[in-house]
């Protein structure tokens, strides 16, 4: 089966707007943990917190993934995201395309807490990481289908809507 693939420029609108609705989500969640938490600058909970958030974010994602194919970005911008087969994704592909589009953050994280000694600055580091990140982004510029290497890893593929 054939399916049309939105343009980079549409998916990118299309990330930025998630973006801006995650953030909304990730300020609201942020907010519950630190009314609960009330004593949040122990030293062991920004480990706590970064993973709560990484876990809030990946909750928003692979739900609406996994239901409908499409979050509301996604909606908006009449894009749905599919298996490589055009099948519904599994959960298992959702979480999996989840975590190999955040590689480069979890680089920078893994990083910060392994080695804490100065060797490189944040700036450096940050400028690795968005480039790890940011090389699967660059990906779909050269890919035969425009898909971008996490959904290559995943099984996973954006399509067009048409109407």
């Amino acid at each position: 089966m054939t399916y049309s693939t939105p343009g980079f420029w549409r998916r990118t609108i299309c990330l930025i707007y998630d973006f801006l609705l995650i953030l909304a989500i990730l300020f609201i969640a942020s907010f519950i943990f630190h009314f609960i938490f009330s004593d949040t600058q122990a030293a062991y909970f920004k480990p706590l917190f970064q993973f709560y958030l990484f876990i809030i974010m990946g909750y928003y994602f692979t739900w609406f993934w996994t239901h409908g194919g499409q979050t509301l970005a996604m909606q908006t911008w009449k894009m749905r995201l599919v298996s490589a087969d055009g099948r519904s994704l599994t959960k298992k592909q959702a979480v999996a395309r989840y975590l190999f589009s955040l590689t480069g953050i979890f680089f920078f994280v893994v990083v910060n807490y392994l080695f804490p000694i100065n060797f490189i600055s944040y700036q450096q580091l940050a400028l690795v990481s968005v480039l790890i990140f940011g090389s699967g982004f660059i990906w779909a510029l050269f890919d035969p289908d425009h898909q971008y290497l996490h959904d290559r890893l995943a099984g996973t593929r954006i399509i067009k809507l048409e109407g």
